[in-house]
């Protein structure tokens, strides 16, 4: 399966990402495919510099008649988001990802495919190899852990860039330039319990919320997906009234990933069994119907089980009912500015439990700095009423859009011109490095586009063919026509 991408157009590009695809790269978890993209560079004789955080630089010097252009940075991120069907065997970071030729579109068998932003990278790369590619100074970065926290671009250091033009290519719809992004910070808050005998003569059960889509919590919270969490914990709070007892919990995987998958070990008073039971099917084909649009193969599975040893103490779980329920998911307002696009949103991603600890965790996104900072007060004060610890961290800044930008003004003709049709100016609500990247070096002109991928963060995830081809000419036709670097022509 995974070889019929080398038949594909355009094969440089391709050749490159099915390399990708065949070295473990799930965030964190960089060292091979940081150790292949620095090898890359050096053997094609151009300078390579890996920084203190595990960014890979590689620079190319322009070619004939093209050194007086502006310098290019050419932006892509190494890490990938590890998820999967709960049915599939594969470690991630051990396993080469399988690729699938499906129609239009190539997917992977099971998992995450990686295309974000494995297809950036694989970009970079034939550009980097290409001996007949037009392109004034040009570098391109690599870098790490971006999905679990864009520690790579938080950690790059001023100085390390020469460029003045940035290139991101992270972006997710062909045709569409991107010009801003959200900003997040992420949430984590935590009980903390004691394990305590059962109550009453019970039988054990687990319940299972599977088959949902899933998706990214930035550019699919908007589509109105379940989400794992608030399901479980809708299902939880409903037993609570037939004496439901927890002994544990796992729902989601990921901060940025909308949660697909829940499991609770519960245990419920022989007396009530029956009632239960009855109850919960009701109440399944309820959740079922108003999710019925969106979530067509959603199952809600009560299995019998081994009955617990112990169970969380019952005050502790009722505050952590009440305060997912309360918690906000999803949308949260969106943008006065931009139609169409998400303002502020919140993903209530992780709900787990183990060693005396329930942890909840969300990522928060806004374009709006002041939003964002509301939306963290108000799930603060949520949780601080119901007794929990919460900690807010690792916020990044978002991607103002820049109007007048003028390689946003070279993209949209040269774009016009080579396909016949205007391109649409956006910002998305993910988070983009372009932020962070712009914090460090404010001089930095940005764009940002790419490829058209669906379903990314989730064992959906898919990258049309047609697209990947356009995505190559337009990359290689704007590398062709940077301007001229007015500013070196006066030194």
């Amino acid at each position: 399966m995974s070889h019929d991408i080398l038949q594909l157009n355009p094969p440089a590009v391709w050749k490159h990402f099915y390399s990708l695809t065949q070295i473990p790269r799930p965030s964190g978890k960089e060292e091979q495919i940081r150790a292949f993209i620095s090898d890359f560079g050096k053997n094609l004789g151009l300078e390579t510099l890996v920084d203190d955080v595990g960014n890979v630089i590689i620079r190319k010097p322009a070619t004939s008649g093209m050194e007086n252009r502006q310098g290019v940075i050419l932006q892509g991120h190494l890490d990938m988001v590890p998820q999967k069907n709960s049915d599939k065997r594969h470690d991630f970071e051990k396993d080469p990802i399988e690729t699938v030729l499906d129609g239009e579109w190539v997917r992977a068998n099971g998992t995450t495919l990686g295309a974000d932003n494995g297809m950036g990278v694989a970009a970079a790369m034939a550009v980097l190899e290409s001996g007949e590619i037009q392109h004034g100074p040009l570098e391109a970065l690599f870098t790490g852990n971006e999905e679990a926290g864009m520690t790579g671009a938080t950690g790059l250091k001023p100085g390390m860039l020469k460029g003045n033009i940035l290139i991101n290519m992270d972006s997710e719809d062909e045709g569409s330039l991107v010009i801003g992004c959200a900003g997040g910070t992420n949430a984590k808050m935590t009980f903390r319990y004691n394990e305590q005998p059962l109550s009453t003569e019970c039988r054990g059960f687990r319940i299972r919320v599977t088959g949902l889509k899933g998706g990214h919590s930035g550019v699919d919270i908007h589509l109105g997906r379940g989400n794992a969490n608030k399901i479980m914990n809708r299902i939880l709070y409903h037993g609570n009234q037939y004496g439901l007892q927890l002994a544990s919990i796992d729902g989601g995987s990921l901060r940025n990933a909308i949660p697909r998958e829940s499991f609770a070990h519960v245990a419920i008073p022989v007396a009530r069994v029956e009632e239960f039971l009855n109850s919960l099917t009701i109440l399944t084909e309820k959740i079922k119907n108003e999710l019925s649009g969106v979530e067509p193969s959603l199952r809600i599975e009560v299995v019998a089980a081994e009955l617990p040893e112990s169970v969380i103490e019952q005050n502790i779980f009722l505050k952590v009912l009440n305060a997912i329920y309360a918690c906000p998911n999803g949308v949260m307002r969106m943008s006065n500015e931009m139609d169409g696009l998400v303002e502020t949103s919140n993903n209530l991603a992780l709900v787990k439990s183990g060693h005396g600890v329930i942890t909840i965790e969300c990522l928060l996104r806004s374009s709006v700095d002041s939003a964002r900072d509301d939306l963290e007060i108000m799930i603060k004060s949520i949780f601080d009423l119901a007794g929990a610890a919460s900690v807010f961290d690792g916020a990044y800044p978002g991607w103002k859009p820049n109007y007048n930008s003028p390689i946003l003004k070279t993209m949209q003709a040269l774009y016009t011109r080579q396909f016949g049709k205007v391109p649409e100016i956006t910002a998305i609500h993910a988070g983009l490095e372009c932020g962070i990247l712009g914090g460090t070096y404010p001089g930095l002109d940005m764009i940002s586009f790419g490829p058209t991928i669906r379903y990314p963060h989730s064992p959906d995830e898919k990258v049309n063919i047609l697209s990947v081809g356009k995505f190559r000419e337009f990359l290689v036709e704007t590398l062709r026509n940077i301007p001229e670097d007015v500013t070196a022509k006066r030194v």
